[in-house]
């Protein structure tokens, strides 16, 4: 195991920005998800931190040992770094046992010891029984498990998983994130997580890292991330939040009298937050329908989705219809498209800075 440390790390191609000054702190053991739209720099992190890319500013550390600089980089082979990719890449030809042997081959580690690691790595990821098995033989889920065990059995300080569960069913993904979750508690190992699917870097990360246009928007655990966003990107990225312009009338400690389009609610902030303009960020969850004449929010309902044990309701504020909301509200939903119905706010987050 080791820490991972990137300070400042900036990689440019021509003029584009894939890196703009990002600095993250791994610690040992951690499993951290770098997540982000595709295009938003998180692969060509995972380049730089493999050795496949040297960075044009800032460094990367594994442990104490300095393994990238603008002036040298370490080779990706003496980094003790392991990486499961999305398409497994085994050798069809090759049994799992040898799928997985074939770093140590490459190594040079001989028999017995040779056999030794690879039962052992074999065991740690349930697979003891499948040694002469082909891949052809395998589900899409043991086969990223062989993945898994193949990058293991060389001992590596980090592991790396690209987007390790893009090309699995939904209800194997899910499995497979119950997978990681178990062999993480396990292994102990520091964990390096790049996915675009926020499902899975909530279910798996210790601490997310939030990428976009190249850089480290907010690097938190997912609960911070969830109700306290950093900014109006974070928070309309994680859980669907909805970001509105809302006015901050008083601040007392950790929250805030604010008026939403006419209605009056209490809402979460942080210390520094100061009365006027600013933007809010609501859940879904925070939204229920209020008793008509209440002096509540007022949206209008342009559709309802069925969702299975409830129904999406997706709207337009009245005060403002520019500005979309949506909630949920158990079967049977008697809210039509064009009605009009008062929302009650439970809820509500004031994104740190001044609205623009």
């Amino acid at each position: 195991m080791a820490r991972l440390t990137v300070s400042g790390l900036t990689k440019t191609f021509g003029a584009f920005r894939a890196l703009d000054d990002v600095s993250l702190d791994v610690a040992d053991g951690e499993f951290v998800a770098i997540l982000g739209p595709s295009g938003c720099g998180k692969t060509t992190l995972l380049r730089q931190v493999a050795g496949f890319d040297q960075p044009d500013a800032g460094s990367i550390a594994i442990g104490d040992t300095v393994v990238s600089t603008r002036e040298r980089a370490m080779p990706p082979e003496e980094r003790r770094i392991g990486i499961v990719f999305q398409s497994y890449a085994l050798w069809p030809h090759m049994s799992v046992a040898d799928n997985v042997a074939y770093g140590l081959t490459v190594a040079g580690v001989r028999e017995p010891e040779r056999s030794k690691r690879v039962d052992a790595a074999l065991s740690l990821v349930e697979l003891a029984g499948f040694a002469a098995r082909r891949p052809s033989q395998l589900s899409g889920g043991q086969r990223q498990r062989v993945a898994l065990a193949r990058c293991l059995v060389t001992e590596p300080s980090l592991v790396l998983l690209d987007e390790p569960l893009a090309n699995l069913d939904v209800h194997l993904r899910a499995a497979m994130e119950r997978e990681f979750a178990r062999f993480h508690e396990r292994a102990g190992t520091t964990m390096v997580y790049i996915t675009h699917d926020q499902a899975e870097a909530m279910a798996l990360a210790d601490r997310i890292a939030v990428m976009d246009k190249g850089r480290v928007l907010q690097f938190a655990a997912p609960s911070v991330l969830y109700r306290e966003p950093a900014d109006a990107t974070v928070a309309g990225f994680i859980g669907e939040g909805m970001v509105v312009p809302a006015t901050v009338a008083a601040v007392a400690g950790g929250t805030c009298d604010v008026d939403l389009f006419g209605h009056r609610a209490t809402m979460r902030c942080s210390a520094r937050t100061t009365p006027g303009p600013a933007l809010v960020c609501l859940r879904a969850s925070a939204l229920s329908v209020a008793p008509e004449g209440t002096g509540a929010l007022r949206m209008r309902v342009t559709g309802t989705i069925y969702q299975g044990g409830h129904f999406r309701v997706e709207g337009m504020i009245g005060a403002d219809p520019g500005v979309a909301l949506h909630f949920t509200v158990p079967e049977p939903c008697a809210l039509a498209s064009g009605s009009l119905v008062d929302l009650a706010v439970s809820d509500g987050w004031v994104i740190p800075g001044r609205a623009s």
